[in-house]
């Protein structure tokens, strides 16, 4: 009798009302049985009571958590994950809202993750397969990605990457509770506590495709953890404290 998989989408939000239904729609139209899981951060704008309406179609397969704070992408993803494995599910992805994450590759990360650990939808794997960005963030992104490939030695071509698909066991193994990292350097810090342990990372391209509604989160401050956030990593990494 073949086991069946366990999957969960978690989905972060803050201020997504004009895409919610779209991406949830598109999740729930795959072959897979996919769960999804949204992390709101209190919208002001109604994202939960939108994803509220939806669960009374999906009652099985829609899961709604609100956090009281806003305090990084990171921290809604970690508060994620621990209702993942609470939960029992086997592989966990991550994946914005905005539908710069085409939710059609879900299933390509999810078969690329079953024969290694961790899958990550690459936007720089082949190339550079960025849509609609202006090209002064495509070569900041691209170039800070080598960057971190650089300090860190991360063999991934994509570090900062936020499609992702982890199975279970990298979740329990990498000590998600210690993770410090909010924004940008989240991403680099779950592939780079990844990679030290050992585990598999693949990497799967995807077509990245800028926002069309509602508006980006990315600022400064997001930018400049991630820059030193990287160094502190590598030291920590040194002094064997990660």
């Amino acid at each position: 009798m073949q086991t069946v998989m366990k999957k969960l989408v978690i989905i972060p939000t803050y201020n997504e009302k004009e895409n919610i239904r779209g991406i949830l729609s598109a999740v729930f139209a795959l072959k897979g049985d996919f769960h999804v899981l949204v992390v709101d951060d209190s919208s002001p704008d109604g994202t939960a009571d939108l994803v509220r309406e939806m669960q009374q179609n999906h009652p099985e397969h829609l899961h709604l958590s609100v956090r009281k704070v806003k305090d990084g992408l990171g921290k809604a993803y970690i508060h994620g994950f621990r209702w993942a494995l609470q939960n029992g599910y086997d592989y966990i992805f991550e994946m914005d809202a905005d539908f710069s994450h085409n939710p059609a590759d879900l299933p390509r990360l999810f078969e690329a993750c079953k024969n290694a650990d961790m899958s990550v939808g690459s936007r720089y794997s082949t190339g550079v397969n960025v849509v609609n960005w202006p090209m002064g963030r495509v070569l900041l992104s691209y170039f800070a990605s080598g960057y971190v490939r650089f300090i860190l030695g991360i063999p991934v071509h994509d570090t900062t990457a936020g499609f992702v698909c982890f199975s279970r066991r990298v979740l329990e193994g990498i000590g998600i509770d210690n993770v410090r990292l909010k924004g940008y350097g989240f991403q680099v810090e779950m592939k780079f506590r990844a990679h030290k342990k050992g585990f598999k990372i693949v990497e799967v391209p995807i077509i990245f495709t800028n926002r069309i509604q509602g508006e980006s989160k990315m600022n400064g401050g997001i930018i400049g953890e991630a820059v030193f956030g990287v160094l502190r990593l590598k030291w920590q990494s040194l002094i064997g404290k990660l």
